[in-house]
């Protein structure tokens, strides 16, 4: 029945379904498919998060400050575990990636704790509510060291046109690569 209907053409397709062809073609692009993978990571880890934070503080009478670094922690390895192996999986890890995780995560619950004290301490809101708050603002900021810093992809070289020159290979001076080292062939005298 309906690989009878006539196909419509692009223009008279109504403007929502038109949006969601052109951001499904979006997806399809490596960066928004990566953002996408994050926000689901993301996701996970807030709600993590405050399973453990408010286990912890409503359950376990545990202080809110100290039941929000617990929950950060979990939710951060989380985090990490999850953005290496699935959100960040072109990224070629080194010995430093963990090194750098922990220094994004560490800034992170600063930043986490000291606006929950200002949100609560100062502000007077409620702590569950505190906790939302400053949650959006460190995901955004956690979110884009981690992808600039802890992960960064580097793109590949564009593959060169057929009959373009290979450009010629830059080093420090002196070094075999180098226009300026004798080895590399150049006509300078030594």
């Amino acid at each position: 029945m309906l690989e009878n209907m006539p196909a419509r053409s692009e223009s008279s397709r109504p403007r929502f379904l038109r949006a969601c062809a052109a951001l499904a073609e979006r997806i399809a692009h490596p960066v928004a498919v990566q953002f996408v993978k994050f926000g689901i990571v993301g996701v996970s880890n807030t709600l993590l998060t405050f399973l453990v934070y408010t286990l912890l503080l409503k359950v376990f009478g545990v202080w809110y400050l100290a039941a929000s670094a617990i929950g950060f922690i979990v939710g951060t390895t989380n985090s990490f575990l999850l953005n290496r192996r699935w959100t960040f999986a072109e990224h070629v890890g080194d010995s430093m990636t963990p090194v750098r995780w922990a220094v994004v995560q560490g800034c992170g619950l600063g930043l986490n704790l000291a606006l929950l004290a200002l949100f609560v301490g100062g502000a007077g809101l409620d702590e569950l509510l505190g906790q939302g708050v400053a949650t959006v603002i460190v995901t955004v900021s956690t979110f884009f060291a981690n992808r600039h810093w802890t992960f960064p992809i580097h793109d590949a070289p564009e593959p060169l046109a057929a009959g373009t020159a290979q450009p010629a290979p830059t080093g420090t001076p002196g070094s075999p690569a180098s226009p300026e080292s004798p080895v590399a062939g150049s006509a300078k005298p030594l």
